[in-house]
Formats: C-alpha cells, sequence, structure tokens
C-alpha cells in the first residue's frame, strides 16, 4: 500500500488523515449541538451539559492539529489530478469548497480554543495543556470577540462540509466515477492521468466568502457579548470616608477548578474614628449591585433564579460596627443577600496615614446559606465555599 499520493491517486497517509477528520468532526458538531439544549437546572444536568462540552472543546483541539499535520503532508504531496479536467466551473467550485474546508478546519478549533482560553469556569479542556494560552487574556471582550469567530467559522465548517458530502456523492453516484473510491481505496485500477493545473480563482474566491462571512457577523453583533441583566443604578453616598479605589472580588469551585469573578458596582457609606483603639469606632454599609458580576462563562447562570436571582433581588447589603480592639478590627453586622439576611463576623486589615486609609479583608462564606444554587445541594459539580476578597482605600472626607 503505497504512502505517498501520485497524479492519480491518494496515498494511505492522506487517506487517512482525511477519515480522522471526518470522524472527528463529524463527533464533535452533533455533541455541541446536543449540549446547547441540554438544561442546566440540577447538578446532575449541568454535569452532562459540561462532560459533552468538554467532550466537544478536546475534540476541538484534536482537530486543529490534525488538520494542521494534514495541510503539511498535503504541501509535501503531489494533488491527484482531476477526472474531469474538461469541466472547469465545476472543478473551480470544488477547489473553493476545498479552501473553505481547510481553512475553517483550523480557524474553527482555534477560535473556540482562545475563547476557552479568554473565559473561566464551565467545561475544561480534557488534554493536559493548561486551561490557558500565551498572550489570551481573562476578558469579557476577547472572549466574546473569538467566541463570535468560532460561530462564523463553524457555520462555514459545516456549509462546506455539506458541499464536500454532496459532491462526492454526485461522483459517486450520477457520475459513476471514481472519485469518491480513490479517497476510499485508492482506486488503482485508474489509468495514468495528466497533471492538473490549478488556478489561483478557487482561493480568492474562498477568501472574499471569508470577508463575507466575517462582516456578516459583526452586522449580527455576535463578537460582542450579549447583554445580561442590567445592573442596578446605585445612587451616590455622601461618606465621611471616600472610596477611591477598591475592588470586590469572588472566587468558587466548579467542577473542582476555581472560577473567579467581580463585582464592579458598589458603594460603601464609611464613618470611622481612628482615635477609637478599644470598641466601635464607627459603621459601614456596603451596597452592592448584583448585575455587575462577571463571572466567567457561568456569569449568565449565576444572574438566574436558582442562583442570585438578580432580577427581582438587585443588590445585596452588608451593614455592620466596625470594632477596634487589641486584637486587630471586625466588622460585626449583616450580611443580606437575596431575601436572606444573616449575621456575620467579618475581620479585616487597616492602616492609616493621615487622612488615607488601606483595608484588606478575605472571608468564605456558605452560598447554601443565601440560597445561592439550592438547586445543586452537593458540591459535586459547585462548591459550597465562596471565597471573598475586599480592597480598598480611602481618603477622609474635609470637615468630616
Amino acid at each position: 500500500m503505497a504512502t505517498s499520493n501520485t497524479i492519480t491517486r491518494y496515498g494511505s497517509v492522506t487517506r487517512s488523515f482525511h477519515w480522522l477528520t471526518a470522524l472527528l468532526i463529524m463527533t464533535l458538531i452533533p455533541v455541541a449541538i446536543i449540549a446547547e439544549e441540554l438544561p442546566y437546572d440540577t447538578s446532575a444536568e449541568l454535569a452532562q451539559k459540561a462532560w459533552l462540552f468538554s467532550l466537544h472543546k478536546t475534540l476541538g483541539v484534536t482537530v486543529f492539529f490534525v488538520a494542521l499535520l494534514r495541510i503539511l503532508w498535503a504541501l509535501s504531496q503531489p494533488k491527484p489530478a482531476s477526472l474531469h479536467p474538461d469541466r472547469k466551473v465545476e472543478n473551480c467550485l470544488a477547489e473553493t469548497a476545498h479552501w473553505l474546508l481547510y481553512g475553517s478546519l483550523v480557524l474553527a478549533p482555534l477560535s473556540g480554543w482562545i475563547h476557552h482560553a479568554a473565559t473561566a469556569g464551565f467545561a475544561p479542556i480534557w488534554w493536559p495543556l493548561g486551561q490557558s494560552l500565551p498572550m489570551v487574556p481573562k476578558s469579557e471582550s476577547v472572549a466574546a470577540l473569538f467566541g463570535g469567530f468560532h460561530w462564523v467559522f463553524g457555520k462555514v465548517m459545516i456549509v462546506s462540509l455539506l458541499l464536500h458530502i454532496a459532491g462526492a456523492l454526485k461522483h459517486h453516484f450520477i457520475d459513476k466515477d471514481a472519485t469518491l473510491r480513490r479517497m476510499i481505496n485508492g482506486a488503482p485500477d485508474l489509468a495514468e492521468l495528466s497533471p492538473s493545473h490549478h488556478s489561483r480563482i478557487p482561493l480568492v474566491a474562498a477568501l472574499a466568502i471569508w470577508g463575507a462571512v466575517l462582516i456578516g457577523g459583526n452586522f449580527i453583533g455576535v463578537y460582542t457579548a450579549k447583554e445580561g441583566v442590567q445592573a442596578a443604578e446605585l445612587a451616590d453616598v455622601a461618606s465621611d470616608w471616600t472610596v477611591q479605589d477598591g475592588t470586590i472580588t469572588i472566587s468558587v469551585s466548579q467542577f473542582g477548578s476555581p472560577v473567579e469573578g467581580r463585582f464592579e458596582s458598589w458603594t460603601a457609606d464609611i464613618a470611622y474614628d481612628p482615635a477609637i483603639r478599644n470598641g466601635v469606632a464607627g459603621q459601614v454599609e456596603v451596597v452592592i449591585a448584583i448585575g455587575s458580576l462577571t463571572l466567567g462563562s457561568v456569569t449568565d447562570q449565576a444572574m438566574g433564579p436558582d442562583f442570585f436571582d438578580a432580577t427581582q433581588f438587585e443588590t445585596a447589603t452588608f451593614k455592620a460596627d466596625l470594632v477596634s480592639g487589641v486584637d486587630g478590627f471586625v466588622a460585626d453586622g449583616t450580611l443580606s443577600i437575596k431575601d436572606n439576611t444573616l449575621p456575620l463576623l467579618m475581620p479585616f486589615r487597616l492602616s492609616v496615614e493621615g487622612d488615607n486609609a488601606n483595608m484588606q479583608a478575605n472571608l468564605t462564606l456558605n452560598r447554601m446559606d443565601f440560597g445561592i444554587g439550592a438547586n445543586m445541594p452537593d458540591e459535586s459539580s459547585l462548591g459550597f465555599a465562596v471565597d471573598v476578597q475586599i480592597e480598598l482605600t480611602a481618603t477622609r472626607t474635609p470637615d468630616a
């Protein structure tokens, strides 16, 4: 069995690459469609959905590398001549479809891989390559852009694949020639053929189609993040200490991997007297716009009724006394999330220099205490612990 191509037929290596790629593509496309349609209302449903998406992503990375190897091999081989060199238009269309298919076999999985690397959480890739890529930041805008590219390239892959299959069937059943047979078994009974002269027109046509579909994707808005829950507009506060900079971040464990997020909109009304060294030295009220949370690929799920239910409960509130003592500082108060208000004792670190103060705090909450993800009452898919990190810098308001 010849491994290399000839002018007449495909070698065993080319045929193996072809059918391996076909098997991978014909598996990962239906897997993705099924996974998209599955619900994720319970731990078991989420685990099943995540497993299928992990399978899709893992097969996609496999396709990327197989496609690269296939292209490198094809560049080193003669291309078998057309069985119908006189059919100029048909051969041009077939080559255009081949360019589109080859391009999508690289671009669709690569864009999906970058989309995965730019976000966090949900359905890891099983290859031991890590979940990140060099020079790809964790970014909602980058994830949205390459998610849109993946959608466009995937659609081109499906269309060009269907055209490729239709062409093969047409040759086999209508023309009754050896086009399909020589990709199956090499068709060793073929007579010698004259080398084909390949035009640049199919490549130019494929590039034009790529440009058109990419522009079309922009018109339908597939490259921007979908509008989620609108964050509540918080009222300005007149505070004795004005926050100049600060972050409230959270981290949860999903399928054993950390997923980090942050609240972009919150206010802090702080009254604090640094002269009081023992006892209640002030009060704080923090209001957080729940809809401002970004939490990787599970942001939309976190906003849903089974979790924060952000459309009904737009804010969370922490009210506490600021207590100074020999062992440090604690905020002793209550935290209200959804319709649950629970006592919370939060130790924190505080340094004050003149009219400037820096504060840091780390605490761990149990999501079940606040009815977050009550439909997932075990930790198989989503951990109970929610690690919260708070950092802020504030300045004393004049005359406070």
